[in-house]
């Protein structure tokens, strides 16, 4: 996909814990959420091509506080942290999943890929 929009929302720990909570099942905080708007919704179709406009693929929340958290441990800063964050959260908006070994070793060969550039 070319070109394509994303919304990324720069959140703290507390509103992702709750979004976690709601649309996951997951009582717990994360770093970073992916809500795709190209799957359609069970109450709802999914939105409309517009002719002209790139498709939305989704949403993309971070918790800039976790970001925070994490960055020394990857000993990086923390808009690397939160480049980092953003990509996978992308991917998973691609499509990738990191639920298995397999999977979370592709997904992080293209975020190495993507990061260096």
């Amino acid at each position: 996909m070319a070109d394509a929009e994303v919304s990324v929302v720069l959140s703290d720990d507390a509103t992702v814990h709750a979004l976690n909570r709601r649309y996951r099942g997951k009582d717990r905080p994360t770093d970073v959420l992916s809500f795709s708007q190209r799957e359609p919704a069970a109450e709802g179709p999914p939105l409309p091509e517009v002719p002209g406009l790139p498709p939305v693929l989704g949403d993309v929340i971070l918790s800039v506080v976790a970001a925070s958290r994490q960055k020394a441990a990857h000993g990086v800063t923390l808009e690397e942290e939160l480049a980092l964050l953003t990509v996978h959260g992308i991917l998973h908006l691609l499509g990738y999943e990191d639920e298995t070994e397999a999977g979370a070793q592709r997904m992080r060969l293209r975020e190495q890929a993507i990061l260096q550039g």
